[in-house]
């Protein structure tokens, strides 16, 4: 293991940015069209007479501001060369913070035109099926964990490139379910949505436990690759494992009890409806009561 100085490291990390013609060409072709789709070809198509949001947009180019954040910062540096907990972090930004928000700012419309050709909708209903959506995802973070499979990705870019991907589509499928704002291809029920994070949270555990209570590092990669701070091999693994899931549990949990409350107030809502037509209701029938029984009288 090689040491040197944390100072002189630490203030010359800054310039460590990666411009991957990959990435950047990537993100503007996927920018690009979805500025074409809810701008001039909403019009041209006639897709919708709805306008996309400036919330929507915002949290669309927020999503691809985080992945060139992720992927050419001096943070990408770190995930790659030195710090397993880095690495992490990425890979919270890339599949816990990207997916809801580029979903949110996705209208709903844009698949209607999609969903008329069969194959395609077949396609799309099997992918966003919250079985398929939730088995994809959990299978796809946990596989690229093993460290034969992860010493392979940080040595060859190509096979980084294919992982990011990986978890950056399973990531989009796992989120579809609990932020969908399609007619086409709908979220889940409320009850669902929290039973489905339940299980997000309990699924995290197949990769976090042997990270992060692992008694000798598992990546060798790391193992043999320059200290940076003072903390060991093992502690920079077990930090990383926190960040997982911790990352993950908070949000899991703030969605959670967020769902739970709407859920419980529009019960509470429908309720106090029901009981006002009821008593509408009574109230009718009372009315029509007493008129007949006038009416016979007379």
């Amino acid at each position: 293991m090689a040491y040197f100085d944390f100072t002189g490291f630490w203030s010359s990390i800054w310039t460590k940015w990666h411009f991957h013609p990959d990435v950047l060409i990537g993100l503007t072709i996927l920018l690009g069209l979805y500025l074409f789709i809810i701008g001039p070809g909403r019009i041209k198509y006639r897709l919708s007479d709805t306008p996309v949001t400036s919330k929507q947009i915002l949290m669309f180019v927020s999503s691809i501001l985080i992945i060139l954040f992720s992927l050419i910062s001096p943070l990408h540096e770190l995930s790659d060369k030195y710090l397993f907990s880095a690495h992490m972090i990425q890979h919270v930004l890339l599949t816990l913070i990207v997916p809801p928000l580029m979903i949110a700012g996705i209208p709903g419309w844009v698949f209607k035109p999609i969903m008329k050709i069969k194959s395609f909708a077949w396609i799309l209903r099997l992918l966003t099926n919250p079985i398929v959506t939730f088995s994809a995802f959990n299978l796809t973070f946990s596989f690229w964990h093993f460290p034969a499979l992860y010493a392979t990705s940080v040595d060859f870019h190509s096979i980084h490139v294919l992982e990011h991907l990986m978890f950056i589509s399973t990531a989009m499928m796992m989120w579809w379910p609990l932020m969908s704002s399609s007619e086409e291809l709908p979220p889940l029920p409320e009850p669902a949505k929290m039973l489905y994070l339940l299980g997000l949270a309990i699924a995290q555990i197949l990769v976090f436990a042997p990270i992060t209570f692992s008694d000798a590092p598992l990546y060798e990669f790391y193992v043999e690759a320059p200290a940076v701070w003072s903390l060991s091999n093992l502690q920079d693994q077990q930090i990383g494992g926190l960040v997982m899931k911790v990352g993950g549990g908070m949000l899991f949990m703030f969605l959670f009890i967020r769902i739970f409350l709407r859920w419980a107030h529009n019960e509470l809502d429908n309720t106090k409806n029901f009981k006002k037509k009821q008593i509408e209701i009574n109230s009718i029938k009372n009315k029509t009561s007493s008129n007949f029984i006038s009416s016979v009288n007379s």
